[in-house]
């Protein structure tokens, strides 16, 4: 059974949901402010948050982003507004969707089982001490997250996504020309392996399989 934190200050709203999330076998916990929502979050006892922007001590936008490396699930936004710019605000912060109210509920237990299976599928991206994050496009190592740009991300992520396959060289150069729209050669490809290395601050990663390409 999945556990729903709903962090909501309309008492209708809640109580509907309580319902809905009994009769489709999740647990719910709510909270209506923020300070409230805290606690629950630092338990860490849930699966998804559903955050309202909208709510008595603060707003929903700036909480998740000062809260943000503390949530290791997917968020979901719930709110009555339907901006595109604070669509695009929420998404951009790291949100794994965005619902704007009045909704179906079968839309919303839609896109929270898309939200939980995205999680689930997220718990494989793990070599050793070093995790990435899907949702929030973030590697760690340990507790320490590492400052990567999109592209060294990326590359990274691309070679964890085939990790024990050999990625030649040239599925690298394509992947670079696919996020950049640039062509690189082979010294600038070297580069970008250097970097992603010394910033894991681990050589044994990333291994080298001479004159073919890399293997994580």
């Amino acid at each position: 059974m999945s556990t729903i934190l709903l962090i909501e200050d309309n008492e209708i709203i809640t109580k509907g949901l309580d319902y809905l999330f009994t009769q489709e076998n999740y647990l719910l916990l709510s909270a209506n402010t923020l300070e409230k929502a805290r606690e629950y979050i630092r338990n860490k006892d849930y699966d998804l948050i559903l955050l309202d922007v909208t709510l008595p001590d603060g707003d929903g936008f700036e909480f998740f982003a000062s809260m943000k490396n503390e949530i290791t699930v997917p968020l979901i936004f719930l709110t009555a507004k339907d901006l595109s710019d604070d669509i695009v605000n929420g998404l951009e912060l790291g949100a794994a969707d965005y619902i704007t109210k009045p909704f179906h509920n079968r839309e919303l237990l839609l896109r929270i089982q898309n939200a939980l299976k995205y999680k689930q599928e997220d718990k494989g991206l793990k070599i050793e001490d070093i995790t990435i994050n899907p949702l929030k496009m973030e590697v760690q190592k340990g507790e320490e997250i590492i400052n990567f740009t999109t592209l060294e991300y990326q590359l990274f992520l691309y070679l964890v996504e085939n990790k024990n396959r050999i990625v030649t060289r040239e599925m690298l150069y394509d992947k670079i020309y696919e996020l950049s729209g640039n062509d690189v050669n082979d010294n600038t490809l070297t580069v970008y392996i250097k970097r992603i290395r010394e910033k894991l601050g681990r050589e044994d990663i990333i291994k080298t399989i001479k004159g073919i390409g890399y293997r994580v």
